[in-house]
């Protein structure tokens, strides 16, 4: 596909102004009633659901009022003859084997799957969760224990904010100013007593906002199709039999409101709400959405006939970044001296006078040693090993370690997108997705990017005829990004909720 030559970019693509921060962003929650849970509530499924729905929505207005984010309740189970996995009074035990249960044993959708138990752990602690596993198939879940209402939705705020990378206030290598605002009730990401928080620390705020600026959380991003519960106008949510919906009376005043009255359209308008809708019409094609937040993400667009702005995709595994030094994996650019830097710190990582490398890898088990350190290596709370590298980083010439062996590129699988050939990629007009779906630039369009296709010069001020959309879409997706595989720095790890 050659075309014309290069010319500046339309002046109409313009750049949104939104970020991973100020764009909401939507937990989808899997939860699961163990069969203890079910004994608790009188044997009634419908007491089980209904408990459970009250503690997603507590937790919920937590999320929403401080974190910009939405608990939104897409599925449950309730174990109503007998549980299907082993619970018992260990909550990491348990944690284990209920994420391998979720892989085999649940079909639907969601980015992250919460066992609300009937039992009470015995540990001082009420939960256990995968620090930095939302959206990772095999790492985003948590489990909680009994209590009312208002304990189990702080520990769910609690085991969600680890899913989301925040960890406990006391297991900062330097809390600094992270004292809690709460003087009375204490902060959420703490031990909690007798009275229960209902504020995060500005610095669990901050561990979730570089979570997402490191390209974590790729799942938040796309609002849900389906809801457990069924459709109800003023939700915020557009379901089955509905054109939009701005939500409650007052929110639909603060926005929305003129281009939707009781969830339907108003005259002439196409859309109420969205990223790519403005005056109730869709943004023209190529306006900017999203921004990249890193050098393995790739930022989204308007496709101009869509008020939602795209999913949250990433480059294909394999991509080099950081000047070739590291690899994308999972939406992050992996290497070595990055992971160090995190476990030990700059000073032993670093070349030292007489140019000595603070940083080595041991044999082929991708193990991090710094040549200074002594004694033995991180533990994790949980007893794993946190000197291990995660995957994807690379451990030499063409090799990435994966489950702690060092192998070869070719052993990872990367699959390539339409038109790559001889080095180039979507025929160099675009970027290969973890999808395996080209991304094209802004002009340029085709399953691998091979269609000159101009943005349309702006209308005439006061044009009144509205917008038709795009000849052809500048960006080529397929179904919504599922569980996208997201590895935080402590991924390997896991939190506990206190009690």
């Amino acid at each position: 596909g050659s075309g014309p030559p290069q010319r500046a970019v339309s002046p109409q693509v313009r750049r949104a102004q939104h970020t991973v921060h100020s764009e909401t962003k939507y937990i989808e929650l899997a939860v699961v009633n163990d069969h203890q849970q079910f004994l608790q509530l009188r044997k009634s499924l419908v007491l089980t659901s209904n408990f459970a729905k009250s503690v997603v929505n507590l937790a919920d207005m937590i999320y929403k009022e401080q974190l910009n984010t939405r608990i939104v309740l897409v599925a449950m189970e309730t174990w109503a003859s007998e549980d299907r996995i082993r619970v018992g009074e260990d909550p990491l035990e348990t944690l284990n084997e209920f994420v391998k249960y979720r892989c085999k044993g649940l079909v639907e959708h969601s980015d992250t799957v919460h066992l609300f138990s009937g039992r009470t752990f015995q540990s001082s602690r009420s939960g256990a969760a995968f620090v930095g596993g939302i959206c990772s198939p095999t790492r985003a879940g948590g489990v909680n224990e009994y209590g009312n209402v208002a304990a189990m939705a702080v520990t769910l705020a609690q085991t969600l904010g680890q899913n989301v990378g925040m960890m406990w206030n006391k297991h900062r290598a330097a809390a600094g100013d992270c004292r809690c605002p709460d003087v009375w009730l204490g902060c959420i990401m703490e031990d909690t007593g007798y009275y229960l928080p209902r504020k995060f620390s500005r610095c669990s705020i901050d561990e979730y906002n570089q979570f997402l600026q490191d390209g974590g959380g790729s799942c938040l991003f796309n609002k849900p199709l389906k809801l457990l519960d069924p459709p109800e106008c003023g939700n915020g949510f557009v379901e089955a039999g509905e054109e939009c919906d701005c939500g409650s009376l007052a929110e639909c005043a603060r926005s929305g409101g003129n281009c939707c009255k009781k969830c339907t359209l108003t005259h002439d308008a196409m859309c109420s709400d969205g990223l790519c809708c403005r005056g109730c019409k869709y943004e023209p094609r190529g306006v900017s959405c999203r921004e990249a937040v890193n050098e393995c993400d790739i930022p989204e667009s308007c496709t101009g006939d869509s008020s939602q702005c795209p999913p949250n995709l990433h480059k294909l595994d394999g991509y080099f970044c950081e000047n070739e030094q590291g690899r994308c994996y999972g939406g992050r650019c992996k290497t070595r001296d990055r992971q160090c830097n995190a476990l030990w710190g700059r000073s032993k990582c670093h070349p030292r006078g007489g140019g000595e490398k603070g940083m080595t890898i041991v044999g082929p088990w991708c193990h991090l040693s710094p040549s200074r350190r002594r004694g033995g290596h991180v533990q994790q709370v949980d007893g794993s090993d946190l000197s291990y590298v995660e995957d994807g980083t690379p451990c030499g010439p063409g090799m990435l370690c994966l489950d702690r062996k060092c192998l070869p590129v070719s052993a990872f699988n990367f699959s390539s997108c339409p038109g790559s050939w001889d080095g180039k990629i979507c025929c160099d007009h675009g970027v290969c997705s973890n999808e395996g779906k080209c991304i094209c630039r802004a002009e340029w369009t085709g399953k691998d990017c091979s269609v000159y296709d101009p943005i349309p010069e702006p209308k005439p001020t006061g044009e009144t005829e509205r917008y038709k959309g795009p000849s052809g879409t500048n960006i080529i997706i397929g179904s919504i990004a599922g569980a996208v595989l997201v590895a935080a720095i402590v991924l390997g790890g896991t939190g506990w909720g206190f009690k």
